[in-house]
């Protein structure tokens, strides 16, 4: 074993066993249309067909959700099809325990196996055959997040919708490799308490999206810089980085220019001009952005519980700005689940 980042060397063994936890089990079914709700619930709605009787469907999903990312070990135990008209709301790393998987997303399409994991993009559809031995590891990366770190890292906004190669060589990527042992360590520790500290989740969130964003190819990666680079001040982006571990807390304007050492005046200039709105608008859609990711893969009580704990008191403005920002109800999305 030559190198560092060997499948072999990352102990497949030990990785399949940390990720194999009963307080993590979400669903275990023998029945095609429970284990397609099931799910569909935390996923995306789809279809889902058994193609070889040779093997009893036996399905089991694992889920450990991490406000913008989500970690799933999923598997059926018989072969079957999957059709996903449009992926709206995610960005998915599908990594191959065992067997393997041909993958169609939009144009692009690869045959995964243990070495070669698929990235499904929205935007498009998606179709998949899983092999009965098929075997996976995913992590779930919200589209805001992952359009927040990419505007982030080019300096400029994206004015096409950012699409991932499918397949994915992710042993090449040692940063990948590191993310991917350190949410698997994380994943399998006991402590609930771990999964609860906004401050560290969103760290977690943030690197896994930076991570995948510079280490796979994307329709960003070798574009002609027709577009403002210029770099966000530093104040710009310590204040972003507050407000996406702080989203949950109360914060004024005026605290957050006094914690980045400039004016309010210089602190709004900044955002209009690097970010395209006002920070208390950027604290607002972070806070959407989270009240959806809890109401589409949560095990979440209601919408009004979800929209209070994020800030909103006032239903009817809640209700008109997530549906302006969605295109969808609140109420709309929880009943997607």
């Amino acid at each position: 074993m030559s190198s560092g980042n060997d499948f072999s060397k990352f102990n497949l063994s030990d990785f399949k066993n940390k990720l194999t936890l009963s307080k993590r089990l979400l669903f275990t079914s023998n029945n095609l249309l429970e284990a397609q709700s099931s799910v569909g619930r935390v996923m995306t709605p789809h279809e889902l067909h058994i193609t070889n009787d040779f093997h009893r469907l036996d399905a089991n999903m694992h889920y450990l959700p991490f406000d913008d990312i989500s970690l799933y070990r999923l598997r059926y135990g018989s072969s079957v099809s999957i059709h996903i008209p449009s992926i709206q709301d995610y960005y998915c790393v599908q990594i191959p325990l065992s067997g393997r998987a041909h993958v169609v997303n939009g144009n692009d399409q690869t045959e995964s196996n243990i070495q070669l994991a698929s990235v499904l993009n929205p935007h498009v559809p998606t179709d998949m055959t899983w092999d009965y031995d098929n075997d996976q590891f995913m992590i779930r990366i919200s589209r805001s997040l992952m359009e927040r770190t990419a505007i982030g890292i080019l300096g400029h906004d994206i004015d096409e919708p950012l699409m991932f190669d499918v397949g994915f060589h992710w042993q090449q990527s040692p940063e990948w490799v590191c993310v991917l042992s350190y949410l698997v360590d994380y994943y399998s520790q006991s402590n609930p308490s771990l999964t609860k500290n906004r401050l560290i989740i969103s760290q977690i969130n943030q690197l896994v999206a930076t991570t995948l964003f510079s280490s796979h190819q994307h329709s960003y990666m070798n574009r002609s810089n027709k577009q403002r680079t210029s770099i966000r001040p530093r104040h710009i982006k310590r204040a972003q980085d507050y407000l996406e571990a702080h989203a949950h807390e109360s914060i004024t304007v005026e605290f957050l220019a006094s914690l980045c050492g400039v004016s309010v005046r210089s602190l709004y200039t900044g955002f209009r001009d690097f970010v395209g709105v006002t920070p208390m608008q950027y604290l607002r859609n972070l806070r959407l952005d989270r009240i959806r990711t809890e109401l589409l893969t949560s095990e979440a009580k209601s919408v009004t519980s979800v929209a209070m704990r994020w800030g909103f008191s006032h239903m009817g403005r809640f209700s008109a700005e997530y549906k302006r920002r969605f295109g969808e109800s609140p109420s709309q999305s929880f009943r997607r689940r």
